[in-house]
């Protein structure tokens, strides 16, 4: 592109020039937060190690039991992508643990995330209300509309801001 002064420039030139420079400008955010979706791994906790990130180290607590499979997804903080389905950025797959466990969840970038675990308690890889668990990051509760249906908490209520390196958070597991 060949840099045009303003001093010599049309008014026009100096207008489509301005123009191009906001459109690109605006257009830069949109393109860094371009995310691939969908990705998915088994539980890593050399990912969370001291030095990597960024990442999030979750200490997933009150599981019922070992049986089944626990999947950890981390979704952009957008009311467009949560817990919609294919529209996490990472899914960490993880053989569940009773009481406790660590679970890895990398990111791809700094940012804010929300993330939603899920004890798929028979492992059918289906959502059961009346045996799977499910916590949010900053464990929300789960609210059942008119005490029947299970109600996901808003991403505003599941939000955090992961920084560069490792960042940890507890969720607590709710069974209905």
């Amino acid at each position: 592109m060949t840099a045009v002064s303003s001093a010599s420039a049309s008014p026009f030139a100096r207008r489509a020039a301005a123009g191009l420079a906001l459109v690109g400008a605006l257009a830069a955010p949109v393109a860094a937060q371009g995310y691939v979706y969908g990705r998915s791994m088994n539980n890593d906790l050399e990912e969370c190690a001291a030095g990597k990130g960024p990442a999030v180290r979750i200490t997933v607590t009150g599981l019922k039991s070992s049986s089944g499979n626990l999947f950890a997804r981390a979704y952009p903080a957008t009311k467009a992508d949560w817990l919609v389905s294919k529209r996490y950025v990472i899914r960490v797959d993880a053989k569940p643990q009773a009481g406790s466990m660590t679970v890895c969840v990398p990111l791809p970038a700094e940012g804010a995330f929300a993330i939603a675990v899920q004890h798929d308690a028979n492992g059918n890889r289906k959502t059961d209300i009346s045996t799977d668990g499910a916590g949010m990051s900053n464990n929300p509760g789960i609210k059942k509309i008119l005490g029947l249906v299970p109600q996901a908490p808003s991403v505003e209520k599941a939000r955090f801001t992961a920084g560069p390196g490792v960042t940890r958070m507890t969720i607590a597991m709710q069974y209905l």
